[in-house]
């Protein structure tokens, strides 16, 4: 790690063969995602910034570890720096991520992965009001569309849309690929 900046971890979440199991998988959606979360790990490793995996883990297939599907989505080059199991939505509760983030003098935490709006906006909530400097990059976080109790369907671009909305300048900076790396 440089030890000019600000000492900073990325963070990708959920970014499971697990998904492409459940009946919301959109293959055009991770087709758009994908690109954009290897530019970030690329972009990460080559500033000597730490990759941090987070696997969602629970007792039902495909989450459960002998489904087999507790695995990088194919198509990803992942090569972490340390890698924590979860069992909620944030990847604060119960991983032991907390833990070596402190002990690694990490301040500032770069968010990505899978879900956008679930697992990704909580974990960057949770990480503000843990203190830590905040930067979600929205273009790499996948999410599907997904349908209200009203019966109206939102697009991603939308549900995308408010997660930046209700995140942006609260509890993290909101950034592109190209300006996650920026102080």
């Amino acid at each position: 790690m440089n030890p000019m900046a600000t000492p900073t971890a990325l963070i990708v979440i959920d970014a499971q063969e697990s998904f492409r199991h459940r009946p919301y998988w959109v293959d055009a959606e991770y087709d758009a995602y994908r690109p954009a979360q290897q530019a970030l790990v690329n972009g990460a490793k080559a500033r000597g910034i730490p990759v941090v995996q987070i696997f969602h883990v629970d007792g039902e297939a495909p989450f459960s570890l002998e489904s087999g599907t507790i695995r990088t989505l194919e198509g990803l080059d992942i090569t972490p720096d340390a890698v924590f199991h979860k069992a909620r939505h944030s990847a604060l509760v119960g991983s032991g991520l907390d833990v070596w983030l402190i002990s690694h003098g990490i301040r500032r935490v770069i968010i990505s992965g899978v879900r956008t709006e679930q697992c990704c906006e909580t974990t960057t909530r949770h990480a503000s009001d843990l203190g830590f400097d905040v930067t979600y990059v929205t273009e790499a976080t996948l999410t599907f569309p997904m349908t209200d109790a009203r019966g109206r369907t939102w697009p991603t671009a939308e549900i995308k849309a408010a997660t930046e909305l209700v995140l942006d300048g609260r509890f993290a900076r909101i950034a592109t690929v190209a300006t996650a790396f920026d102080a």
